[in-house]
């Protein structure tokens, strides 16, 4: 933290659209700085708010370049209420949608969004309702493709949790545990084969950044890659020789750094 900057950070009050109470925590930058907007963070499948402590890091380094930052934990993780077999792909959305509109009421403008793994699908999927009010998005190692990520997994981390072991204990409990420790349960699962966030990324016209390592072994770094060289106002940004969720601090510090230039450099819409 910059010295002589000083910064505040505190929980608020957010609901989500089906009444769930959701974690929220906002970083406020230095009262006397110029604002340059605020920006909302999407965490992980197993992770909450924090996103093992890389949110909270970004958070504050954006804080002292002028940014608010709100940070929450999807229903079900963190301390948001819900639990982990009733997560939905459609009750991330509702709760994103409420702390959009927290921030577009109480908060300052204009609005960006990074969005980790997992985080990047209810994100992407609620472009066609928040295009018009970002200036722009960071996705860091975005599952974009759910079916290849989940239910026909090409990469070891999805074929360790959802081969034929994740899908007995899925048809006989009605769950599956993620790494041992996350409850996914039915309802998701099936949700898989129904969205597609590629194609909805494909559609937006929001600027956006995409920051993956090139040794992911969760999510594909080449169906990321594609994605970010096809569509116009994307850039991509290789994190070399890393794995999903940059596996060492210098790696996870080269993230939050190249994604706070980012957002600075970002014009107003």
């Amino acid at each position: 933290m910059t010295e002589g900057v000083a910064m505040a950070r505190g929980s608020v009050s957010v609901t989500s659209t089906d009444g769930l109470l959701l974690d929220v925590m906002v970083h406020h930058p230095d009262a006397a700085m110029a604002s340059r907007g605020t920006v909302i963070q999407a965490h992980g499948i197993t992770v909450d708010m924090d996103e093992g402590g890389m949110f909270i890091r970004l958070a504050d380094q954006l804080a002292e370049a002028g940014f608010t930052v709100l940070r929450f934990s999807f229903r079900g993780h963190g301390h948001s209420e819900g639990t982990q077999r009733g997560v939905t792909i459609a009750g991330e959305m509702l709760d994103l949608q409420a702390v959009v509109d927290h921030a577009v009421a109480s908060l300052p403008g204009p609005l960006s969004m990074v969005a980790a793994s997992f985080g990047a699908v209810s994100t992407i999927l609620s472009l066609p309702y928040l295009d018009a009010q970002l200036r722009g998005v960071v996705l860091w190692n975005p599952v974009l493709d759910l079916r290849h990520t989940f239910t026909e997994p090409e990469l070891p981390w999805g074929l360790e949790n959802f081969g034929p072991q994740g899908r007995e204990q899925l048809r006989a409990a009605g769950y599956l545990l993620i790494d041992g420790e996350f409850e996914l349960g039915r309802v998701a699962f099936q949700e898989m084969d129904v969205y597609q966030p590629l194609l909805a990324w494909a559609a937006s016209t929001v600027s956006g950044l995409i920051i993956h390592g090139d040794r992911d072994s969760y999510v594909s770094y080449d169906i990321a890659r594609q994605a970010a060289t096809t569509r116009p106002g994307t850039q991509f940004h290789t994190v070399s020789d890393s794995g999903h969720g940059f596996d060492s601090l210098e790696r996870e510090n080269e993230a939050i750094a190249v994604t706070v230039e980012w957002l600075i450099d970002r014009p107003v819409r």
